[in-house]
């Protein structure tokens, strides 16, 4: 009896094959950065206003790559070295603004959002000890706690040790 080159676990195979092609070919309507002789970023993609920026470009043939928003100010990346630049304190919180990078002419753009949070100079941290939000009364049995467990302790080792 011949046996048959399709088996359902082939035919699974070329049907998931089939059916993820067209997803990958497909564009990814400007969720990506474009496509350039160099490389760029724009890190974090999402900031506060008021937040900071750092930029970087690789590859590119000439020693400064311009980076321009209309949230920061112009910036030069000289080398391949990075940079840093501070958005707007009055950008528009949800917004979402266009970073140009020109390399020599060559121009490649990706996208800054803005937060929409109220978040703007990080938050508020707190005291920095453990005691922090306590009143006296829980303090006293905490310590209660911990001087009873010790006691027991205590008491347990030298029963022990007398036996």
């Amino acid at each position: 009896m011949r046996r048959s080159l399709m088996t359902p676990s082939l035919i699974l195979s070329l049907v998931g094959l089939l059916t993820a092609a067209p997803a990958a070919l497909a564009d990814d309507v400007g969720t990506q950065p474009d496509v350039t002789s160099f490389g760029f970023s724009v890190s974090p993609t999402t900031v506060s206003p008021g937040g900071i920026v750092t930029l970087s470009a690789n590859a590119c043939e000439v020693p400064t790559v311009s980076v321009d928003a209309p949230v920061f100010d112009a910036t030069e990346l000289n080398e391949g070295h990075t940079a840093t630049a501070r958005v707007y304190d009055d950008a528009k919180p949800g917004a979402q603004y266009e970073v140009e990078f020109n390399c020599n002419g060559e121009r490649g753009t990706t996208m800054l959002t803005i937060a929409a949070s109220g978040i703007r100079h990080g938050v508020k941290a707190g005291i920095g000890g453990s005691s922090a939000g306590f009143d006296a009364g829980q303090l006293a049995v905490g310590a209660a706690l911990v001087a009873g467990v010790l006691g027991a302790s205590v008491y347990l080792l030298r029963r022990r040790a007398t036996d």
